[in-house]
């Protein structure tokens, strides 16, 4: 589990995924536009976040499709190695 978290925060870009979506839920295409890039790679960088228990994703339905919602479950991280 540590490593998993790790991987995840050794990113800038899903840092970034975190501290947006402590304002709120957010979908993937208004993370995408925060970041500057594709919906492809914001995708990628939620799934990994996910993965890592660090968000909660759910599906809506939207114009073309479902969109997936994401929010994040933690607001603080801390690692105690003892």
């Amino acid at each position: 589990m540590i490593l998993r978290v790790g991987r995840a925060l050794s990113s800038g870009t899903r840092l970034k995924i975190l501290k947006l979506l402590l304002q709120g839920e957010k979908d993937v295409t208004r993370v995408a536009r925060h970041l500057g890039g594709t919906e492809a790679n914001a995708s990628a960088q939620i799934k990994i976040l996910f993965e890592s228990d660090l968000l909660e994703c759910r599906y809506e339905p939207g114009q073309h499709g479902l969109k997936k919602i994401s929010k994040t479950k933690v607001k603080r991280i801390v690692i105690d190695l003892e």
